[in-house]
């Protein structure tokens, strides 16, 4: 199928989700023949500056779509880049290039029991992959936020236990979310796993969920969706480099 032409969205409304977390709804004639039920799939958005002579990308999930238009959640961190810089300057009626939509990544509601881990980077996406959970799932959700305030209402099952890590200094605690992984009570049957946060911190979660737990491949989604110290452009050839290493285990570079 031929990849999707970058299309221009305009800025329709701004919204504070928390402290540290924006979300910028997008919307506008671009959006008329955009794939339906594209939450949590992802997008390119590709920003302009004097320094380069092509847009910077930078990939982001759609939190929700709607007919005309499409929420973008955006972390906010003390070192903003490009994009949280521009979510934090944009006003209405600004526009901006949108490549994708990209693949989402599911999970698979065949499993006896569903274990989501992630930084504030991949709170979108997992709030979509909680949200679509059937009434009856059971699991975990253990999510990383840069503040107490930043602890969302998440639309999950009753039988999903939300476990919240305060960590002031995103990518200055790699470990944390894998060892507050390991006090949890391994369940019988079968597990289905979705994890994405800072690179580091990503490969400790794969080495317990792959070699400590050996949960099947078609069971492991786990992806890094950004590396401390370094940009975008850089973390991808790092991800590229790390796949060909991890071998049998689903690192996307998506």
């Amino acid at each position: 199928m031929a990849r999707a032409l970058p299309r221009t969205l305009h800025v329709i409304s701004k919204q504070t989700v928390t402290p540290n977390m924006l979300r910028v709804t997008l919307g506008g004639d671009g959006m008329l023949d955009f794939p339906e039920d594209q939450a949590g799939g992802y997008i390119k958005l590709m920003f302009t500056t004097e320094a380069e002579s092509k847009p910077l990308m930078r990939t982001y999930t759609i939190r929700k779509q709607r007919e005309d238009q499409m929420d973008v959640d955006f972390v906010l961190h003390s070192d903003r880049g490009p994009a949280s810089n521009w979510a934090t300057h944009c006003k209405v009626g600004d526009s901006i290039m949108v490549g994708g939509p990209g693949l989402k990544k599911p999970l698979d509601h065949s499993a006896d029991y569903f274990l989501l881990v992630g930084d504030m980077t991949a709170l979108p996406a997992i709030s979509v992959n909680i949200e679509a959970l059937p009434a009856d799932a059971q699991g975990a959700a253990i999510l990383e936020v840069i503040d107490q305030a930043d602890i969302q209402p998440l639309n999950a099952p009753a039988g999903m236990e939300l476990i919240w890590i305060i960590n002031h200094q995103p990518g200055q605690r790699p470990e944390a979310l894998a060892s507050r992984v390991r006090q949890l009570h391994w369940p019988d049957g079968r597990v289905n796993v979705w994890a994405a946060c800072e690179f580091t911190g990503m490969r400790a979660l794969r080495q317990y969920f792959r070699d400590e737990r050996q949960v099947d491949r078609g069971d492991l989604y786990i992806s890094s969706y950004w590396k401390q110290g370094s940009n975008e452009d850089q973390h991808k050839q790092l991800k590229r480099e790390d796949a060909v290493q991890a071998e049998g285990t689903q690192v996307m570079a998506g």
